[in-house]
């Protein structure tokens, strides 16, 4: 395409925003609202995914070992287990060190527990991690058939309830953002088919002097390209400013917490991009459909 054409579809594009003042604005206006909308579940989403995902990796599987395995069944059961394709790590947690944990956990409590550190009666412990969380529940069940395998603990009940949970909330927000991002395109698109309406009269006779149909199309594109960045531009803004002060007003709350939001940098300049992308997207593929059904070029 030459230069002198897109030049052409460039200022045909901004001409025809301003011609159409109003609607530009209400097409503004309502990606502005959708965007903003979709803005902030993204960013709810992304940080309960965060926050998901930290609690997902948190989740371990503590197999008791038999009080009277020896060192090689011992062995042989921690073998038996890392050969699992599902298993990131296996750490021995010997039952002294369990007995420890016991007594800190409980502070003053665990004063009366020291009594058996002489006589533990605790079990070497296996504490195993997946690679990925969602297994738990399956490796559970392969190694309760292991031998010497004496008890399996994982959180039973509540474990199940955290990953449907998670995935739920991961879902909803899905659907959601993509219910929201349909509902600027139908804006958008409406908007440009009332723009395409008026101007008949000016394609039919761009048609008759010989102009092709992406010739005839291009501007519409850019035009509801340009709609779309510029409703995105105050979301992006809102979003920016309020994710700020509300990751500063968190940031020293859950510190120390195995919650934690994500970090200010880089992912606002992530949702700014992404929300700037999805502006000119919906508005292209808004100007896209309108054409479609409404131009016979």
């Amino acid at each position: 395409m030459k230069l002198r054409t897109v030049t052409r579809h460039l200022k045909e594009s901004f001409k025809s925003l301003i011609r159409n003042g109003w609607m530009t604005f209400a097409s503004i206006s309502a990606v502005a609202i959708t965007l903003a909308l979709v803005g902030v579940f993204f960013v709810i989403m992304m940080n309960l995914n965060h926050v998901a995902t930290s609690i997902e990796e948190n989740v371990e599987i503590r197999v008791h070992i038999d009080i009277a395995a020896t060192e090689e069944e011992k062995q042989t059961l921690e073998d038996q287990i890392k050969s699992m394709p599902e298993i990131d790590t296996v750490v021995f947690s010997p039952k002294g060190e369990e007995l420890d944990n016991l007594i800190s956990s409980l502070g003053e409590d665990g004063d009366a527990f020291k009594l058996f550190e002489q006589d533990n009666p605790l079990n070497d412990v296996f504490v195993v991690k997946t690679k990925d969380p969602q297994d738990t529940l399956a490796v559970v069940k392969k190694i309760e058939k292991l031998d010497h395998a004496a008890k399996v603990r994982y959180g039973q009940g509540t474990v199940e309830k955290l990953f449907s949970a998670i995935n739920i909330s991961r879902n909803v927000g899905i659907v959601l953002i993509v219910g929201l991002l349909f509902t600027a395109m139908f804006l958008i698109s409406n908007t440009i088919k009332i723009t395409i309406v008026a101007r008949r009269k000016e394609i039919e006779i761009m048609r008759l002097v010989g102009a092709t149909n992406w010739f005839i199309r291009w501007p519409f594109f850019l035009e509801g390209m340009w709609l779309g960045i510029i409703g995105s531009v105050l979301p992006v803004v809102a979003v920016s400013v309020v994710y700020y002060y509300a990751y500063e007003f968190l940031i020293d709350k859950l510190a120390g917490s195995y919650i934690q939001i994500l970090d200010f940098s880089p992912f606002v300049f992530q949702v700014t991009g992404l929300l700037l992308f999805m502006g000119a997207f919906i508005g292209i593929w808004g100007s896209v459909m309108s054409i479609r059904k409404f131009l016979k070029v």
